[in-house]
């Protein structure tokens, strides 16, 4: 594999969105959760909701904080690595990001300050839509944000004349073909997200006994939540696969490992795909199934590889094991949320330890399996960046030198291990200092100033404890 800008401009551009795409998900989750939580308390007067969305805010105003910063450099890659892909998609990608910061970003911009630092200075009914809001402007976000990467994998509503996409249909363009299961998609893996960090993290404080009533009420909600949207990704995911297998069949091909059309594809289960020769080793898998789950019918041809160009085909490796262990981490959250409903008789998910100690580990899952969908998805698509229309190679900056590219991009890894080092150790001491049962909010501890400021931790004091308090 030759180190030539084109790869590294890849490599770079994946590292940024790999490391920045956690946080998004993380907030679309968390803001609805927290606009719940809130919901709850003003319907309920139930302290133990307020408590929990006090709680829930702080860590998300630092998962939103850490989101910004790590969003910023993307799109200054547009400019510095893919000015090609830029000026030829600016009649589209142009007002698409307008859209973005017009419905999403304004919007959470205008209810952000009243979210985290206006809970004693507006009514809970005000503070409640305010909630609401910033939930719904991470929706519009990831709406726009899907309808733009979407667009690429399969684009419609567009003319490709003197190598610049015009816009023929603005309706088409955005609502392409894949957009609908790439967007239900998404949103229901920031609610697994949010879901299982809930999740995780109040098991973690029922094992230390930290404010028992409030996290039993979180356990149980979000173990409900957790019951119908695993196995909801599961059926969308299906939906996806066979909207693909229409549009992309070369991506299903790759995720599979079929180098020949062939008729009654098995499913494997396990493999060594062997790209230069188009072969596969070590096959274990089940008669006909892949037939059955790609396309719904045993007996069915599924394409090969062998009709694919060999400069055109994906490579394999990165799709057929990305695919395999995001659908695997999938099943294992569908088994926990299945055995916490076994374990409610008796109130047993709240003492069994050997599951609330899996579902501390769980909450690390599906971050995990978003990374490895995204690699599959993305992976799938190679060679092109507008799928069928223009390469990666057609879409880099022509004067990029291979140096240049690789300086930046081991710029990128160290400054970005340090923000994720750093935010990942501030999220911890908000999480270990745990739910103040007696938090007063007062005013000077309320002023204003930056996102993550309003989780009333400090990043280097020695007072914060690990929850062990009744």
């Amino acid at each position: 594999m030759e180190l030539d800008p084109v790869l590294l401009s890849r490599l770079q551009f994946a590292f940024v969105v790999s490391f920045h795409a956690i946080f998004p998900a993380f907030s679309i989750g968390m803001a609805s959760y927290v606009a719940l939580l809130q919901g709850l308390f003003v319907t309920t007067g139930n302290q133990a909701w307020e408590r929990l969305s006090i709680f829930w805010t702080k860590v998300f105003a630092v998962v939103f904080g850490m989101g910004v910063v790590s969003g910023i450099v993307m799109a200054f890659q547009f400019g510095t690595n893919w000015s090609n892909f830029s000026q030829a998609t600016a009649n589209f990608f142009g007002p698409m990001l307008s859209y973005e910061v017009l419905t999403a970003f304004f919007l959470e911009a205008g209810f952000l300050g009243v979210l985290l630092f206006g809970r004693d200075r507006v009514s809970p009914g005000v503070h409640l839509f305010a909630a609401i809001m910033v939930a719904l402007g991470t929706l519009i976000s990831s709406f726009w944000i899907l309808a733009g990467n979407s667009w690429m994998h399969t684009p419609d509503g567009v003319e490709f004349r003197d190598g610049v996409f015009h816009v023929t249909s603005w309706f088409d363009a955005i609502f392409n073909p894949s957009f609908p299961y790439r967007l239900a998609h998404m949103v229901m893996a920031s609610f697994l997200a949010g879901g299982f960090v809930v999740a995780g993290v109040s098991a973690w404080y029922l094992l230390r006994k930290h404010d028992v009533e409030a996290n039993r009420k979180a356990l149980s909600m979000t173990l409900w939540l957790l019951l119908v949207a695993a196995p909801a990704q599961a059926v969308i995911g299906d939906f996806h696969g066979l909207n693909t297998l229409e549009h992309q069949p070369a991506k299903i091909s790759a995720i599979e490992a079929i180098w020949e059309t062939e008729e009654s594809v098995p499913l494997l289960l396990f493999a060594i795909p062997d790209q230069e020769n188009q072969t596969n080793h070590f096959e274990v898998g089940i008669p006909k199934l892949g037939s059955l789950i790609l396309a719904h019918d045993p007996t069915a041809e599924l394409p090969g590889l062998n009709e694919v160009p060999r400069d055109e085909q994906p490579p394999v490796w990165f799709t057929f094991f990305g695919f395999r262990i995001m659908v695997g981490l999938g099943v294992l959250m569908i088994a926990f949320a299945v055995v916490g409903l076994v374990l409610r008789r008796g109130g047993k998910v709240y003492t069994s330890r050997w599951f609330l100690q899996g579902l501390r580990l769980m909450s690390v899952t599906p971050f995990i399996a978003l990374l490895a969908g995204w690699i599959t998805t993305e992976t799938g698509r190679a060679p092109w960046l507008v799928y069928g229309m223009m390469t990666h190679a057609e879409g880099v900056t022509p004067s990029l030198s291979t140096g240049m590219v690789l300086f930046t991009l081991l710029g990128y890894i160290a400054v970005y291990a340090i923000i994720f080092w750093a935010g990942l150790y501030y999220l911890t001491r908000v999480i270990r200092k745990g739910i103040e049962k007696d938090a007063v909010d007062t005013e000077e501890s309320h002023r204003p100033m930056r996102p993550m400021s309003a989780s009333h931790v400090p990043f280097d004091s020695d007072d914060d404890v690990a929850p062990g308090r009744g």
